[in-house]
């Protein structure tokens, strides 16, 4: 009992001291900091490149809004990898103005293999772009996007992320939970981390790479989330991303739950890739590198799972603990109480402070706000059934949205 007790109070001490820093990163996102100087004054040439599955849709409306950027038009060129397409994404994509790939691999219909096989292919060419832009079909994006990622290109940055919001915030509870979701990254992670000087992440979408970065091996990632993949292959070199506030994209969230419980699970089992993949190297980057940036890329691949399954064996330990007449009731309601709480009620203050920030109306996202904890609890329950079984398959997520840029300002 006595060395329970001991790894009890040791599992306490891990998860809190990690919370405190994870708390103490997020107040600097409250810092307003001066804007990075301009290294050199210059109009890029950029690629937006839009990986598309069958998005008849909604690929429309995407590249009318890239049409519309506030850029000199010779500077930007529009891509779509219609990829093992069965509708009209091809055609309504060339029609709205595009230059069209065509790719059929049914053994690799992702993403990242789209990705791989078109920028093979510009790099062979040794195509003449400074740098390309890569947008999920159903986004649409603001008209100042591409000359907000130009001015981080010309402050000396090369790997940066977009402000990533939400097409249909208030469709459903699933949708206002992703909303949530994404606008606490956007502040507390993205923000406080590009604040304090550490690496924020890719984060699937709305994302600006320098061409030559990419040109030494190609996009080449492995793994079911190939943002995040690609974002601690960065850190890991020792290459700090950048973050653009005023470089928004806004995409579409899935209306249902058994929609949101796979793209969930794949992201789970994607993470869960990336840290038996990367984890190693991101403690050897640490040990020689000798940085913040590169111990809080650490702790992010191991603050998830790793995290969460302390989290249980603590909840577990605390029971056994009772059981054996170590703990009375009263402190083992308490001990749940202090991780159940937090867990599923400060999500919703912290949403409610970030809406106050970014000068969001409450009062639609009400019934999300509620079903937040739900939204939350349900991915729980995803990353524990990701520690047994792991569905590597890829699922398309249906996207029928049809939003332009116009009716979101």
């Amino acid at each position: 009992m006595k060395y329970l007790y001991i790894l009890q109070q040791s599992l306490v001490c891990i998860i809190t001291i990690f919370w405190i820093y994870q708390i103490g990163v997020s107040i600097c996102s409250l810092i307003k900091l001066k804007d990075k100087p301009l290294l050199i004054n210059k109009k890029h040439k950029f690629m937006a490149i839009i990986p598309a599955h069958n998005e008849e849709l909604v690929v429309r409306n995407l590249i009318e809004s890239l049409k519309k950027q506030e850029y000199p038009k010779e500077l930007l060129d529009i891509y779509v990898i219609a990829d093992n397409c069965t509708d009209a994404t091809a055609e309504i994509a060339r029609d709205a103005g595009a230059i069209v790939y065509e790719r059929f691999d049914e053994s690799k219909k992702t993403k990242g293999y789209a990705m791989q096989w078109f920028l093979a292919k510009k790099i062979e060419e040794n195509a003449d772009y400074d740098a390309f832009c890569v947008f999920d079909a159903d986004n649409i994006v603001d008209s100042k996007f591409i000359e907000n990622m130009n001015k981080k290109l010309c402050q000396g940055e090369t790997v940066v992320q977009g402000y990533r919001d939400i097409k249909n915030p208030t469709d459903t509870w699933i949708t206002a939970g992703y909303a949530i979701f994404y606008w606490t990254m956007n502040r507390f992670y993205h923000l406080a981390r590009y604040n304090l000087g550490l690496s924020p992440l890719i984060n699937g979408t709305g994302f600006m790479v320098k061409f030559d970065i990419i040109k030494p091996e190609g996009w080449n990632t492995k793994t079911l989330t190939e943002d995040i993949e690609f974002s601690l292959k960065n850190i890991i070199k020792g290459n700090k991303l950048g973050w653009a506030v005023d470089a928004k994209v806004y995409d579409e969230q899935p209306l249902g739950f058994k929609q949101s419980w796979k793209q969930r699970t794949r992201w789970t089992v994607g993470h869960i890739q990336c840290m038996q993949e990367y984890t190693k190297a991101l403690a050897v980057a640490v040990k020689e590198r000798k940085t913040l940036m590169n111990f809080d890329g650490l702790l992010y691949i191991i603050g998830s799972i790793p995290m969460f399954i302390a989290t249980i064996i603590l909840l577990l330990l605390n029971f056994i603990l009772y059981i054996g007449n170590g703990l009375t009731g009263t402190e083992l309601f308490w001990n749940y109480a202090r991780y159940i709480i937090p867990t599923f009620l400060l999500p919703i203050l912290t949403a409610m402070l970030i809406m106050k920030l970014d000068k969001r109306p409450i009062k639609p996202m009400i019934k999300g706000l509620l079903c937040y904890p739900l939204f939350l609890g349900s991915w729980l329950v995803i990353n524990f059934k990701c520690l047994f079984k792991r569905d590597t398959s890829w699922e398309k997520i249906n996207h029928i949205k049809d939003v332009k840029i116009n009716e979101i300002a």
